[in-house]
């Protein structure tokens, strides 16, 4: 989960992400990216792990899997013909191709450690955290695309006139 509000726009989730996944820092990789679209209205951007799993049924090769036990998303590189199919069925347009290998990325919540959370709560700047996955919330109302997202937080932030400004 994530509060829009708390982001301070530092991307130490970037790091920690892509240094997990990646050995190394490179925020392009990273499975989380932070939006500034507008002066002090950073967004977090990453899988919303949606309980529809739209990605998971756009995949034309079978790439694309749940794993049950953490509710994660899994990509099967090795399948994956790189079509961008689970990029636009994505309500959040979250997945992408990873820069190194062309190849269709979404969080997989790091094996049930997300580096992301562990960071932003040892910070304590509380952007993200971890839930528990219960049937009766609709994760889909963090699976926005980050303009859609600036826009209402922008609003929240300075008000609907100023943020019509802004946006």
């Amino acid at each position: 989960m994530r509060d829009y509000r708390q982001c301070s726009g530092c991307r130490t989730c970037e790091v920690a992400c892509s240094l997990y996944h990646e050995g190394k820092i490179w925020p392009e990789a990273s499975r989380i990216r932070v939006f500034m679209l507008v002066p002090g209205a950073e967004v977090p951007h990453l899988c919303a792990q949606c309980h529809d799993y739209p990605c998971l049924k756009s995949c034309p090769v079978d790439a694309i899997s749940w794993d049950e036990k953490l509710g994660r998303v899994l990509v099967d590189k090795k399948k994956c013909i790189s079509c961008s199919k689970c990029i636009t069925a994505c309500p959040g347009n979250v997945p992408f191709l990873h820069p190194g290998d062309n190849k269709a990325t979404i969080c997989n919540l790091c094996d049930g450690d997300p580096q992301c959370v562990k960071i932003c709560l040892r910070g304590r700047w509380n952007t993200l955290w971890t839930v528990p996955r219960t049937p009766s919330f609709n994760y889909r109302l963090y699976a926005k695309k980050p303009d859609q997202v600036t826009k209402e937080l922008a609003e929240n932030l300075y008000g609907s006139q100023r943020a019509k400004e802004l946006t």
